[in-house]
């Protein structure tokens, strides 16, 4: 019996977690998978309730899930509270210890037409951002900001890296077995270490194909040859740019999952997009980012590929028939309720 965490989050977050229940209670039975799910407030509807984002409900159902399974939170109706949605983020990040994010883009054939490249250089496309998340920029110290001058430190340990670089390692693995490694070893002490770490974890990995990139090569090859890459790791700073240049390439915000790995091994999924309260409560909002999510649970937290699989190859089928939520096709769309119901159909 797994144990399921969800928080539904704000705005759109309740009807597309709806959504990705609806399809896990169908596919189990196929696959006799035995879970139990858990639901709390988080971000802003934890205000509402608690009068904190991260309550101590939540934090005691954290120590006895198994995964968590999340929708976007924030909103205006909070913009003017004494805590904003967004610090409950950081604190569950945090109170999580986690290491990792995770950005899958995967660009359907159907779907090409809204990437903003030309088809002949998106078709195919199927990569994996892994950016570390506990060291670089945003956490260096020492740091100041002055009137005239200002200072950032970039710091990174053996440790750090070498825990980023073999879960990159292990999860190319269990793809394509091809693995790229970004930095700036060119000109950064960091980045000389990321390569020398990325060397030495490599002798454990002799059926992974390793190259090195620059981040500014990268950049560049995101968008003139994407279909190259499988998996792409890099540090903290270049990987919160590469997510997001990657995350335009399908066109739609509404196809993005995400995950976080932890250290305390309880991984954290959600949709890479916002919490859309100004569509909230109409129907309209694309699930595919909450359903990806839902995958990716299945396949790296409870090892159920096939579930996944499935799951995964229906979105495929509905998609191909031309049946798409509103943010895909403004002019011929189903509700998010319809498009659901299309996938279990599919399912079935």
């Amino acid at each position: 019996m797994k144990n399921i965490l969800c928080i539904a989050g704000d705005g759109i977050g309740p009807e597309i977690m709806n959504s990705a229940l609806e399809i896990l209670e169908v596919v189990s039975k196929k696959y006799a998978f035995k879970y139990k799910i858990e639901e709390e407030f988080f971000g802003g509807a934890s205000i509402d309730a608690y009068g904190e984002p991260f309550s101590d409900k939540l934090k005691e159902k954290i120590e006895n899930c198994d995964a968590i399974l999340m929708g976007s939170v924030g909103g205006p109706k909070w913009d003017n509270s004494k805590i904003r949605p967004e610090a409950g983020l950081l604190a569950l990040r945090k109170h999580l210890k986690v290491y990792a994010n995770v950005r899958p883009l995967k660009v359907e054939d159907s779907l090409c037409y809204l990437s903003p490249l030309k088809e002949e250089i998106v078709k195919g496309t199927d990569l994996m951002i892994v950016r570390e998340l506990t060291g670089g920029a945003y956490f260096g110290e020492p740091r100041r900001l002055e009137e005239k001058e200002a200072l950032d430190s970039i710091t990174y340990t053996y440790e750090e890296i070498e825990q980023i670089v073999r879960y990159a390692f292990e999860t190319a693995r269990k793809r394509r077995k091809k693995l790229t490694s970004v930095d700036k070893a060119n000109v950064l002490a960091t980045s000389k270490l990321w390569r020398k770490v990325v060397e030495d974890v490599a002798k454990d990995y002799t059926d992974v194909e390793l190259e090195h990139m620059y981040v500014d090569a990268m950049a560049m090859a995101l968008i003139t040859n994407p279909t190259k890459y499988d998996v792409i790791v890099t540090e903290n700073l270049f990987g919160d740019i590469l997510s997001d240049e990657v995350s335009v390439l399908g066109g739609s915000l509404g196809l993005l999952s995400s995950a976080s790995y932890s250290k305390s091994k309880i991984a954290l999924y959600e949709p890479a997009h916002g919490s859309a309260p100004d569509i909230a409560g109409m129907d309209i909002a694309n699930p595919i980012a909450m359903i990806y999510s839902l995958t990716m649970m299945l396949r790296y937290s409870f090892s159920q590929d096939k579930m996944a699989e499935d799951i995964e190859n229906a979105v495929k089928l509905v998609l191909d028939e031309g049946c798409m939520t509103k943010d895909l096709n403004s002019q011929y769309y189903v509700s998010t309720s319809e498009f659901t119901k299309k996938v279990i159909q599919r399912l079935g």
